[in-house]
């Protein structure tokens, strides 16, 4: 499968700066943030899922994360019941997190994308109008869990400009890889939610 090679070239050749997950988890920080948090899976396969990491304001439903996961390290039996968890519609870090798992993201690239260049269906679920800024954070998450050490996905995060911005990631999270390096490596991945080229 064409996209399973590129997903897994992709996890091959980005080097990851290091730098841990704070404790408070993107479903965490959604929910303090907004009163309340659901996921909702759009797209699902062995190797990639498409989620919608979203608050609602009464009857509407806001997406504040748009999530796409390209799955690594699945096949271990350490991670068997959660894994399935999180291939039944779970939060993936919350769901780790409750089965013991420490989560940490390893920061490929933080940077922004402009509304007018995501795919319609991710401006209509954040319903963003242009020219709104979405910022972008590409990442490794691996699971620690004493000496044990799962690399289990590469995941690209784009987020609501009423959510999380380029600053506000870049107060969280190090990237120590030189930019442009990181932004090429990136890019296949961050595709994803671009607009097909005309």
């Amino acid at each position: 499968m064409q996209r399973k090679h590129f997903l897994v070239s992709l996890a091959a050749t980005v080097v990851y700066a290091c730098a841990a997950e704070t404790e408070t988890l993107n479903s965490d920080r959604i929910e303090q943030r907004f009163g309340n948090y659901g996921v909702e899976i759009i797209e699902q396969s062995p190797v990639l899922r498409r989620s919608n990491l979203y608050s609602e304001n009464g009857a509407e439903r806001i997406c504040r994360t748009y999530a796409i996961v390209s799955f690594l390290e699945v096949e271990s039996p350490r991670i068997a019941v959660p894994h399935q968890r999180v291939l039944n519609g779970g939060s993936i870090g919350a769901t780790f997190r409750d089965a013991g798992w420490q989560i940490h993201k390893e920061t490929a690239y933080i940077g922004t994308l402009s509304a007018t260049d995501l795919q319609q269906s991710v401006v209509e679920l954040m319903r963003v109008k242009e020219p709104a800024v979405v910022a972008v954070h590409v990442y490794r998450l691996t699971l620690i869990s004493g000496q044990d050490s799962i690399h289990y996905a590469t995941i690209l995060e784009a987020h609501h400009p009423d959510y999380l911005s380029e600053d506000e990631l870049l107060e969280v999270f190090s990237v120590d890889e030189e930019p442009s390096r990181a932004k090429a490596n990136v890019a296949p991945l961050r595709d994803l939610i671009l607009k097909p080229d005309e």
